[in-house]
C-alpha cells in the first residue's frame, strides 16, 4: 500500500473505492490490489 499526498490518481482505477476509517482517506481495490492506497 501506498501512502500518498494525493489519492485522486488511484480512484481512477476502476474497481477503486474510496473510503474513509479513522480518520485517513483510504482506497481499496478488489480488482487491482496494485493500487491500494493510503491519503493522510
Amino acid at each position: 500500500m501506498k501512502v500518498r499526498a494525493s489519492v485522486k490518481s488511484l480512484k481512477n482505477q476502476p474497481g477503486a473505492q474510496v473510503v474513509r476509517r479513522r480518520g485517513k482517506v483510504y482506497v481499496i481495490n478488489k480488482l487491482n490490489p496494485r493500487f491500494k492506497g493510503r491519503q493522510g
